[in-house]
């Protein structure tokens, strides 16, 4: 989306005017539905904001001309039924055939495998972020485990019991089966890459620094697009229906007339996310 003029509205403040038909977009709406669309910065916000609301007024339009139920209530809560029914009414989205679906399977075979699986036992040194000292003093004293674990690695439950401030310390520390996602994303990333063995360095999080052992690996497997298939068929259903759905909203755009921002070919977010 794209703002297309910035007005100077009364109190000094620089916002756009929104207008969809003849239904302006109040600034102090859009500062209200910014809470929904966190951004890395205030002015991507408001754009986000502004969208949503945008597309909900189109929609609203829509729906009362076509003397379906309000989408929106008096108080401006959404009405997901009648949401549903204006777009089953209006979107026209076939389910794909089998043919399209194992097409996109093979051109897509990275996207259809078994993830990684790793048995992974673990020490957490624990030590905020925002407190230097103390990550510096859990990083060495990181370093001096995983010597002496190198010597004598069959200690790991040992050291795990008494030093890890994970509830896994219990099991020492074993966190048993992991794929991706099961654990913080710093960590994660780190684990998808690590060979079978002691990893030699504290690796960080959030919550301070692991000591890693990866007793097994199984690596990513394909699967056959029999057991597969009904995320293919969804894949692509959402796809057509992401792609019906913007076209929709321009095309509401261009009956009903949007004044002070453009919707792009990002239009069906606001409503797919």
């Amino acid at each position: 989306m794209q703002m297309i003029e910035v007005e100077n509205l009364p109190g000094g403040s620089a916002a756009p005017l929104v207008r969809v038909g003849e239904v302006a977009i109040a600034e102090e709406a859009i500062a209200q539905e910014m809470q929904y669309h966190p951004s890395e910065s205030v002015a991507d916000a408001q754009l986000k904001a502004a969208r949503a609301l945008v597309v909900r007024e189109l929609l609203s339009q829509r729906a009362q001309e076509l003397g379906l139920p309000p989408v929106v209530d008096e108080q401006g809560v959404e009405n997901d039924a009648a949401m549903t029914e204006l777009l089953d009414r209006e979107l026209k989205v076939p389910a794909p055939d089998e043919s399209a679906c194992k097409r996109f399977f093979e051109a897509h075979p990275q996207r259809f495998f078994e993830p990684v699986q790793l048995q992974v036992r673990h020490i957490l040194l624990l030590a905020a972020p925002e407190d230097a000292q103390a990550r510096d003093a859990q990083y060495h004293q990181g370093v001096e485990l995983l010597e002496a674990l190198t010597d004598t690695p069959e200690r790991f439950t040992e050291f795990a019991q008494r030093y890890s401030a994970c509830p896994s310390k219990n099991e020492g520390g074993e966190l048993g089966w992991l794929t991706t996602g099961q654990t913080v994303p710093e960590l994660d990333r780190a684990l998808q890459h690590l060979p079978v063995g002691l990893h030699d360095r504290p690796l960080a999080s959030r919550y301070g620094w692991h000591l890693v052992s990866i007793d097994k690996r199984v690596e990513a497997q394909p699967l056959p697009f029999e057991v597969v298939a009904d995320k293919v068929r969804h894949t692509l259903y959402e796809q057509a229906t992401r792609r019906a759905l913007r076209h929709y909203l321009l095309a509401l755009e261009e009956t009903y007339g949007v004044e002070g921002l453009a919707l792009d070919d990002n239009a069906d977010g606001a409503l797919m996310q």
